[in-house]
């Protein structure tokens, strides 16, 4: 039995990945950058309602606005990294970081909306930056338990990060929090100016000689790796709203964050076990599996312990799933577009987490909290089967007539790559 445990769960590839130079710098550092930026929006969120006095409509229209800018800007500062080098876009993005920052306080509430969608356009790429910087100096064959290492890593940054702004917000005031934020988010470029981590394997060109025309990388195939990414994220947005939704109605809502706590544990879990297995699910059944589980949430009940237990299968889905899906993207172009990529990646991710709570948050209106969670599992299930349909329809176009293979003297393996 022990036997059969450790060939299921092997760690060796953990041990290797980590031995990889560089690794563990980067993860480090990813670490303690991203605690400042998982909590930009409660921040921003709390300075407004509290500060300003506005409704939780206002800050929601930041909150958007800073959305908007980020989905827009991420592959933008991507491609800027293929062409010009990581460092400049760091410099660039941190400066735009420390002046937002330093002024969103002095300004109006209509002021505020439009800084930060131009501090989302240009906000810190630390995500995509990490995971592009995986991707070069990580082997494809230790590639997923270093991807599965970064999953782990965010959720840790967001079990802290949020909380911590919360805590200070309500203890001593919003606007020391906007300063320390600001302040741990400028230290956090820094940082990554001062590491520089690279972003081209040795033996890759530093820089394509002429831009890669999207067409050529930006496939179906591609494309439904994105689209996994977003639904992915879309469902984990809509179970945010709907455990508080289910907890309130239950007359819970004090044991919030302790369902939380749980839920982030299990994705931690599962993203361990994600790097450990020998023949992990792929991207698509695990975006499957996740789907499905959420949406057996919602009969779960309204009691904290056992919405937290039936958690668990969703949960530890969660941090293998982006994981996955980061590690697809990192395989499918080539180097010199792996910055777009990731940006695009990036994009991907922030819309869905943008979407998942309003649609969850309308079917909880609507109907009853628990078919929040069928609602955002069921566009989960639907998206992984779109992208199975789509490649199905691929392969097919890509056999050929075996007569006219047979005429042209072309190997199958070669159409069907």
């Amino acid at each position: 039995m022990v036997r059969e445990v450790r060939t299921l769960m092997d760690l060796k590839p953990y041990w290797r990945a980590l031995s990889v130079p560089g690794l563990r710098s980067l993860l480090a550092v990813s670490i303690l950058a991203r605690i400042p930026l998982t909590a930009t929006g409660v921040t921003l969120t709390l300075y407004v309602v509290l500060a300003l006095d506005h409704g939780y409509a206002a800050a929601g229209l930041v909150g958007t606005a800073t959305t908007v800018g980020n989905a827009l800007g991420s592959p933008l500062l991507g491609r800027l990294i293929d062409r010009r080098g990581l460092r400049p876009v760091l410099l660039l993005a941190t400066a735009t970081e420390a002046v937002f920052w330093s002024t969103a306080q002095a300004l109006p509430y209509p002021a505020l909306l439009g800084a930060a969608f131009l501090g989302g356009l240009l906000a810190l790429p630390v995500f995509s930056t990490v995971r592009q910087s995986i991707a070069a100096i990580v082997p494809e064959d230790r590639r997923r338990q270093a991807y599965a290492l970064d999953s782990m890593s965010v959720e840790l940054s967001f079990m802290i990060g949020p909380a911590l702004a919360v805590l200070l917000a309500t203890t001593v005031s919003p606007r020391v929090t906007m300063l320390a934020v600001g302040v741990g988010v400028v230290l956090a470029g820094v940082a990554f100016i001062l590491l520089n981590p690279p972003i081209r394997a040795d033996d890759e060109p530093a820089g394509p000689a002429r831009p890669i025309p999207r067409r050529d990388w930006l496939t179906s195939r591609l494309v439904g790796i994105l689209a996994i990414g977003s639904a992915s994220t879309l469902v984990l947005g809509g179970t945010d709203v709907s455990v508080v939704a289910v907890l309130r109605e239950a007359g819970e809502v004090d044991w919030t964050g302790a369902v939380m706590a749980m839920w982030a544990v299990y994705s931690l879990v599962g993203g361990f076990a994600y790097g450990a297995v020998a023949r992990p699910p792929s991207v698509r059944w695990l975006l499957t599996l996740l789907s499905l589980g959420t949406m057996l949430v919602g009969l779960g009940g309204g009691h904290w312990w056992l919405l937290a237990l039936v958690l668990l299968p969703a949960g530890a889905l969660c941090a293998p799933t982006l994981a996955a899906t980061a590690d697809a993207v990192s395989r499918l172009v080539p180097a010199g577009v792996r910055g777009e990529a990731m940006g695009l990646h990036g994009s991907a991710i922030t819309v869905g987490l943008a979407l998942g709570a309003p649609l969850a948050g309308a079917v909880i209106d609507a109907s009853a909290p628990a078919y929040g969670f069928v609602a955002i599992g069921l566009v989960g299930a639907l998206v992984a089967l779109a992208t199975l349909l789509g490649e199905r329809r691929r392969r097919i176009r890509l056999v050929p007539d075996e007569t006219a293979t047979a005429e042209r003297g072309i190997d199958d393996t070669v159409l069907t790559r």
